[in-house]
This record gives C-alpha cells, sequence and structure tokens, in this order.
C-alpha cells in the first residue's frame, strides 16, 4: 500500500496542474496510465481559449459558447471559466510554454464558433509544449511523486474498509502495474480523477488508446451521477489514411482559411450547409455536413484544401502538420488533404461542482471526465484545456481550504486476488473491444435512431454478462480493465441518447429532428 495526502489519477492538464498547486503544503502521488505524457493533452494541437485583445471580452467568449454548447451550459460556470482564463494563460507562460508571439504580444488565432481571434497556440502543438512544461515542473517538485504505468481498476471506498463505515468516503484506487501485473492499493485523504474521455468507446477516434472512460465508469461504480453522456464531440477534419490511423487536422487550418471541397465536383459543400458562418461553424454542423455529404455521394473523404494560402504561411503556421502530411506524400501546400470525422471529445461525464466535487465525499474530478457546465450539448474549441486547468486549480484551493475536515485513511482491505485464475482466453477481450467500437461507430454516431440505439443497447447487454463473468474469474489485466471500462461506458452514452427525445448540439437523432424550448441536462443516477 502507498498513502499519500492527495492522489491524482492521471498524468495530463488537469491532473498536473492540480498537483503543482497542492504540492507546496501536501505530498501529492500522480498517477499515470501509461507513460506520463500519454494522454490527451499531448494531442492536442489547436490552442487554449482566452480573452486578450482590447476588441474583445468576456461577454463574447460566454455567449460563443453558450450558442456552441446550445444552451445546455451552465452560464455561472461558463463564466467561472472564461475569466479565469487569461490567469491561466499568465501562469503557463511563467512555466515556459513558448506560445507563438506576434511582435510583442501574443499570437491569436481563430477556430470554429469564436467570435474573435482568442487562441493562443504554440504553432499546431499546442498540448505538447503544455504537457513539457507542466512535467517538467512536476517532475522538479519534492512533493510530488509520479508514477507511470498504473492502470486504475476502481475506487477504494467505505466498503473496502476493514470495519466498513458506511459513510460513503472515497479514499483512493486499486491500480495495476503494467510491469509487474501486481495490483497496487494507493490511498489518500482526497482524490482527484482527472482520467480523461472515453473516446476510445468508437471506431473512428482521435483520442490517444488509453481513452477508454476508466475515471468515468469508476465513479459510477461508486456511486457518483453522470450528465450529458450523449454528447460525444465528432470532430470534422481526421486524415483519411489506410496506414496513418487517428492523425488530426487541427481546426485552425479552416480557421485561417482551409475550404472543404468535395472531391468529385470541387463543389465548397459548406455553402450548402451553413452559408453565413461556412467552415467556422461550430463542430457538430461541420461534422454532420461532412458526413452527410459522404453518404449522399457515396465517398470515402471530402477535401480540406488549403493550398490557395501563401505556402510560407502554410508552413509557417502548420509545421508538425505539413511535416507529418509530407511523410505520406501530400503536400498541403499545393494540393488538398483528404479527412473524414471521428470521435473527437467527450462532453458529458461525472457531476461536478465549481470546487471540482463529486457526489461522493473526498472524491474530486476535473477535465474531460467530468460535466462541469462548461460545454453544454457541444464543446466550443479550444475550450478544452482551458477547462483543464481552471477546474484542477479549483479542486486544488477546495482540498487545501478543507484539508483540516478531511478524516485521516482508515485501514483498506488490499486487493483479493484468492478465487481467481490466469485467463487462457485473451482472444474474448480483443473480440468483445472490436465489436463495441464498431457497434457504438455504427449505431451511435454523428446520425441516431431509436432503433439504431436500440440495437446498440441490446448489445450492450449481451456482452455486460459475459464481460462481468470474465472479470469474476480472471485476473485483471490492462486489456480486461479497460474493456469492462469501454463496456459501462457505452451503456451510459446509449442510455443518455436514448433519454434525449429531441435534438440538440451533439445529438442528432432523425426520430426527434426538433430542439424543445427548455434545455434539460440527460443525468443518470447509479
Amino acid at each position: 500500500m502507498t498513502s499519500s495526502d492527495v492522489l491524482i489519477v492521471g498524468s495530463g492538464a488537469a491532473g498536473l496542474t492540480a498537483a503543482l498547486n497542492l504540492a507546496d503544503r501536501f505530498q501529492v502521488t500522480v498517477l499515470a496510465k501509461g507513460a506520463l505524457n500519454e494522454g490527451s493533452t499531448a494531442w492536442a494541437q489547436g490552442g487554449i481559449a482566452a480573452v486578450l485583445e482590447p476588441g474583445d471580452t468576456f461577454e463574447n467568449h460566454v455567449e460563443d459558447t453558450m450558442v456552441a454548447g446550445a444552451g445546455l451550459n451552465d452560464r455561472e460556470i461558463v463564466e467561472f471559466v472564461v475569466e479565469n482564463a487569461p490567469a491561466a494563460i499568465a501562469r503557463l507562460q511563467k512555466l515556459g510554454v513558448p506560445f507563438a508571439q506576434d511582435g510583442d504580444a501574443l499570437h491569436l488565432t481563430r477556430e470554429g464558433g469564436h467570435s474573435h481571434r482568442r487562441i493562443v497556440h504554440v504553432d499546431d502543438a499546442t498540448g505538447w509544449a503544455v504537457q513539457e512544461a507542466l512535467q517538467k515542473a512536476a517532475e522538479a517538485h519534492p512533493n510530488i511523486t509520479l508514477v507511470p504505468d498504473q492502470v486504475a481498476i476502481d475506487l477504494a471506498t467505505s466498503r473496502h474498509e476493514e470495519r466498513y463505515s458506511g459513510a460513503g468516503n472515497v479514499w483512493g484506487v486499486y491500480a495495476v502495474d503494467r510491469r509487474t501485473g501486481r495490483v497496487n492499493l494507493y490511498t489518500a485523504r482526497a482524490t482527484i480523477l482527472a482520467t480523461g474521455g472515453a473516446g476510445r468507446t468508437y471506431l473512428f477516434s482521435t483520442a490517444p488508446r488509453g481513452a477508454t472512460g476508466d475515471g468515468i465508469a469508476m465513479a459510477w461504480r461508486a456511486g457518483c451521477r453522470v450528465s450529458n453522456m450523449e454528447m460525444m464531440q465528432f470532430h470534422p477534419t481526421c486524415l483519411y489514411n489506410l496506414d496513418v490511423k487517428n492523425f488530426l487536422i487541427t481546426e485552425a487550418v479552416r480557421g485561417e482559411g482551409g475550404r472543404l471541397i468535395n472531391p468529385l465536383n470541387g463543389h465548397r459543400f459548406m455553402v450548402d450547409y451553413d452559408a453565413e458562418r461556412l467552415e467556422l461553424a461550430p463542430r457538430d454542423v461541420v461534422a454532420r455536413a461532412i458526413d452527410a455529404e459522404i453518404k449522399r455521394y457515396g465517398l470515402d473523404y471530402v477535401h480540406l484544401d488549403i493550398s490557395h494560402q501563401p505556402a510560407d504561411f502554410v508552413r509557417g503556421h502548420f509545421p508538425n502538420i505539413h511535416d507529418k502530411l509530407m511523410g505520406l506524400g501530400i503536400d498541403m501546400t499545393m494540393q488538398p488533404i483528404p479527412v473524414v470525422p471521428a470521435q473527437h471529445y467527450t462532453c458529458g461525464g461525472i457531476i461536478v461542482d465549481r470546487d471540482g466535487r463529486t457526489d461522493l465525499p473526498n472524491l474530486y474530478a476535473a477535465g474531460e471526465c467530468t460535466e462541469s457546465g462548461l460545454h453544454g450539448a457541444n464543446r466550443l474549441a479550444s475550450n478544452s484545456l482551458l477547462e483543464c486547468f481552471v477546474f484542477g486549480e479549483a479542486a486544488a484551493n477546495h482540498i487545501a481550504a478543507c484539508w483540516d475536515d478531511l478524516r485521516p485513511v482508515p485501514p483498506i482491505r488490499p486487493w483479493d486476488e484468492s478465487r481467481v485464475t490466469d485467463s487462457d482466453e485473451e482472444v474474448v477481450i480483443k473480440q468483445n473491444w472490436t465489436e463495441i467500437r464498431r457497434f457504438m461507430w455504427n449505431y451511435v454516431g454523428i446520425v441516431r435512431t431509436t432503433k439504431r440505439l436500440q440495437r446498440a443497447q441490446h448489445r450492450i447487454k449481451m456482452l455486460t454478462g459475459e464481460v462481468e463473468d470474465y472479470y469474476g474469474h480472471f485476473r485483471v489485466t490492462p486489456d480486461l480493465i479497460e474493456l469492462r471500462n469501454l463496456l459501462q461506458t457505452a451503456e451510459l452514452i446509449v442510455r443518455s441518447a436514448l433519454h434525449r427525445q429531441e435534438s440538440r448540439g451533439l445529438h442528432y437523432t432523425l426520430d426527434y429532428p426538433q430542439t424543445l424550448d427548455v434545455p434539460v441536462d440527460t443525468v443518470l443516477v447509479p
């Protein structure tokens, strides 16, 4: 057993921000599922939204966020995050994040749904630069212990106490070490889930391999409510290439003039779907337009073309994308990029308040695994990293302010493997994993129907018994843990989608194409 003051599950922007804000007073342990930099933060190409130019206002940023979120956002939370954005950028600058400059000021770009240029960035690799700066600071802090290759299985709660208190507290997590296969118990007086989203529930996703909804599933099993799980964002422009999977073409390409073209007839088709905003319409609008164009014309992909811009401009703004594409034989300065939509962001998740608190005592959450009220029915571009910084700090501040009220950790039972054996049927995990991702893509994707959702629900019920039986009889492995969490997350997504009998934001169903007058969250209770 390893004990610390605060345990953080996840080593991305939210987790490391919380750790750095706590470490001057407390001993903090940060668990990473794989390598410390394997999470979604390092994959973020676009940037961070913040009001930093004189012509822009907080109210503009708030309204853009509310419009993108189709009114399902919590306005007070949106205002809270937006107003804290400039300070978050300043702290990142102090940590050494080398944001792009425009003379003496930060260079600001614009992305879909934004009324002004307000996206600070590090060329087209903002997330990698942020991850590097946060990780370097955390590694240098004597009160932060970073532990890679720990796959969290479940939260340790009051039911795991040696003498059951019935209080419902969370005391840490059980996690399996990838290198040894041994299950470790990590305990703390406060636990923060910063585990990222559930993108790998889908066949095509821009999310990293580990985005399997672990935190959402663990919190649900422990007794936390979840909200708006049907709101899965599909990024409009993922590279279409049979050899390279999940390579995102940042929205900033469209922000700097990229046009979506039908490769059959050369038509700039966004004029048919959103003539005013064109390629800078919110992501749900653009993704549905591409999906409709592909299905209407029987295409494998559409073209994203920025070759009309000067070559030096394109290379200067998108050096990493340019180099990656050149390696695949695509020169984006001279020819279009083949793109398709792919799952990109989990807008729903564990319900948290303004302080990052969940329903359970001692348990906090921040980032993509949460539903804070910021994103509503669709995340506005470049608000995701911002949410991580603001809520990572908010959770840390609340823990520090309430520290004296947190009880010491009681004795917790170790992990029990006395009644299980090693599996001799690993193929079952691979088969079920593939099946889940495929039916979620086909039945619970960009455009939905009640019949498709019911088919998905039926498959989930059949697989749940099989997976739980497997989990109960064999020793846990990382793949089994992820499969269990994928299935649980898929069930929450489908149940939420069936519950919402309207089309709003990212949830578009042919059976209920209208949008109701009053936006209401979909809340599921364990």
